[in-house]
């Protein structure tokens, strides 16, 4: 069996306030790129668990994503069965793209399936939960509003597909390292919501990732290229999530290949697409 396994930008991202318990509540939009891995399920003998990829920069160890996902599986439904997995990599980790999140949503699909659980959507969206943040909301894709830590989804009519052009600096950046950053002043509890104002009206220039003070701050770059983007005619342009990633919105093929074209340097760039929803899980199982 193998299964695609989508990357996901941030439409903008709002911090609300910081929990007791160190996490910050957000408002966010979510919406998947068709830029993706691949992951192969193969049966294996009860016991036997093997996880390998292709990527060195990946722990390929208990502690990676696909291997949670996979025990808690097995915990939770009290099966023995075995699976031997591959990853073959495209979206690269530590940008805010999700990569990691999303191999997890992959895994629990797939594995419901081949096992023959009969998890219903449900039972399968608090496993997700339990795994991460990010990982309920590769188990709707398209676009959806993210609340509380990002687990409260709302799925969202799709926007128009726009093409997406990315840029990947060589480096990742740690969530944790960005967020015990963020203070007081860019909480924005009791203000209007630009997100919810652009779900009114539909006006890009609307949205803001908040967490871009505190990573311009860090890596001043990364706001060059989001200022490369917008002088391209990008209607959007951002770092998304906690970045590395920046990447720019564009009304038309012809102008994000003609921003492509023209990127300085040898910036590692990829140019994808927004994918709605319907696309998204009839790609999902592609394959199978």
């Amino acid at each position: 069996m193998t299964v695609k396994s989508f990357a996901k930008i941030n439409l903008g991202l709002e911090i609300i306030g910081k929990r007791a318990d160190g996490y910050h509540d957000i408002r966010t939009l979510f919406q998947t790129i068709s830029l993706a891995d691949e992951l192969d399920f193969e049966p294996a003998p009860p016991g036997v668990l093997d996880l390998a990829g292709d990527d060195p920069s990946v722990a390929w160890d208990r502690t990676n994503l696909v291997l949670r996902a996979v025990r808690l599986l097995q915990v939770e439904t009290g099966t023995e069965r075995g699976a031997r997995i591959v990853v073959r990599k495209t979206v690269p980790a530590g940008r805010g793209l999700g990569g990691g999140s999303s191999n997890a949503a992959a895994t629990l699909l797939a594995l419901n399936a081949m096992w023959d659980l009969g998890l219903g959507a449900g039972e399968l969206a608090g496993l997700a939960r339990s795994l991460g943040a990010d990982v309920p909301f590769f188990l709707h894709g398209g676009l959806c509003l993210g609340e509380d830590i990002g687990d409260r989804l709302t799925p969202l009519p799709d926007l128009p597909p726009l093409p997406c052009l990315l840029v990947f600096p060589p480096f990742p950046i740690p969530t944790p390292s960005i967020y015990a950053a963020v203070g007081p002043s860019l909480t924005s509890a009791g203000k209007v919501s630009k997100i919810m104002r652009f779900l009114e009206s539909g006006d890009f220039g609307l949205l803001e990732n908040d967490l871009e003070h505190v990573i311009f701050r860090a890596y001043p770059e990364l706001e060059r290229w989001k200022s490369y983007f917008r002088e391209r005619g990008a209607v959007l342009s951002q770092v998304s999530g906690s970045g590395s990633a920046v990447y720019g919105l564009f009304s038309d093929t012809e102008s994000a290949a003609a921003a492509r074209r023209r990127l300085p340097g040898t910036a590692d760039a990829r140019l994808a697409a927004t994918l709605p929803r319907e696309g998204y899980k009839a790609q999902l199982g592609a394959g199978a």
